[in-house]
């Protein structure tokens, strides 16, 4: 009974100090929402009141949010798929536990990612004809070349960021949200995120001429996968920051924590708090714990056996897997396979 006051009573917390992400709960039933009405923005309890009223404002944009949160939850459980932590936690949004309600590491990078996955989301809509108070990004500033001439539909990369800068940041526009040290933290991580985004923009191109020559090139930008903008924020998460806030004139600003005499970075991941090792389940520190987590037992990186498991070993078994196999292609026009059965070798921690 008192273990579960204390899970409660987390819960219960996480809650309230969580908005930066609270939007991700929108995935629990927000696509069962028509979103054409302004009611519907007050139906669901994974917004804050500021995102609320944006949201009555922007109603067409609501499809894109809910997307944007699904994205996120699935970029991030495949980013850290192999890790102790692995991203499962995210998936009692908007109830969150201290992994990712208090200022830790992980939080940076679900904050920052979930940042960049709404921008990213709303960028392709426009692009896609998905929204009406956006269309394709405008032809680029630089200077075309005789062989490529500026076309397509680009992403509309510019109406992205600036929404969903104004749903995500929304959350943290009240002092009451968190305390300063959390706001000035996961502001910065949003940007962080969407600054990430902004660089992943890249050129692609269409081929015109006589029998695949190529003599003309119509181009455009593009933004990179949310996969690939994922791994990006990984990488920076992996290189984190550990930092606290300080008093400078009439503002607080963040600083490194073991290295004050330098200015946190544009570019990095920030977090308040250290980690648990996440090898033991405890839910006063948002730990799931390893036990019965598969590993790789001929790796040596992240998702092996020897650091999945903590030291305490593994358990191996066998089971029998069915598929498909020896296919053939029939003319016209069907494909024929065979059921295989194979053994496969599978290691879980204990």
């Amino acid at each position: 009974m008192k273990g579960l006051l204390l899970t409660s009573l987390l819960i219960c917390t996480s809650a309230r100090v969580t908005t930066a992400i609270y939007w991700l709960g929108l995935t629990v039933n927000g696509s069962s929402v028509g979103w054409n009405e302004t009611q519907h923005c007050r139906l669901l309890h994974a917004m804050v009141p500021d995102q609320q009223q944006l949201c009555r404002r922007n109603l067409e944009l609501m499809r894109s949010v809910v997307r944007a949160a699904e994205f996120s939850k699935t970029a991030c459980r495949h980013a850290f798929g192999d890790m102790r932590w692995n991203c499962s936690s995210v998936e009692r949004a908007p109830h969150f536990l201290p992994d990712l309600a208090k200022g830790t590491r992980e939080a940076a990078f679900v904050s920052s990612l979930s940042a960049a996955v709404l921008s990213h989301t709303i960028s392709r809509a426009c692009s896609s004809g998905e929204l009406p108070s956006c269309s394709c990004a405008a032809a680029p500033a630089e200077q075309a070349s005789p062989d490529f001439r500026w076309g397509g539909c680009g992403d509309n990369v510019r109406f992205g960021l600036q929404m969903g800068a104004a749903f995500s940041d929304a959350a943290l526009n009240s002092r009451r949200s968190a305390s300063p040290s959390v706001r000035l933290m996961h502001l910065h991580n949003n940007a962080v995120g969407r600054q990430v985004l902004l660089d992943s923009v890249e050129t692609k191109c269409k081929c015109h001429g006589v029998s695949g020559s190529c003599s003309v090139k119509t181009c455009w930008k593009s933004l990179l996968d949310v996969g690939q903008v994922s791994a990006q924020l990984k990488a920076r998460y992996l290189s984190a920051t550990k930092v606290t806030s300080r008093q400078v004139g009439t503002r607080r600003h963040l600083v490194p924590r073991d290295m004050e005499v330098r200015p946190v970075l544009e570019s990095e991941l920030v977090y308040l708090i250290s980690s648990p090792d996440y090898c033991t389940s405890n839910i006063k520190h948002g730990s799931y714990g390893t036990t019965d987590r598969q590993c790789n037992k001929t790796a040596s990186g992240s998702g092996s056996c020897n650091l999945m498991c903590c030291g305490r070993g593994y358990n191996t078994y066998t089971e029998q897997v069915e598929e498909r196999c020896h296919c053939r292609y029939h003319w016209c026009c069907y494909v024929t396979c065979k059921k295989c059965t194979h053994t496969v070798e599978r290691h879980v921690c204990k």
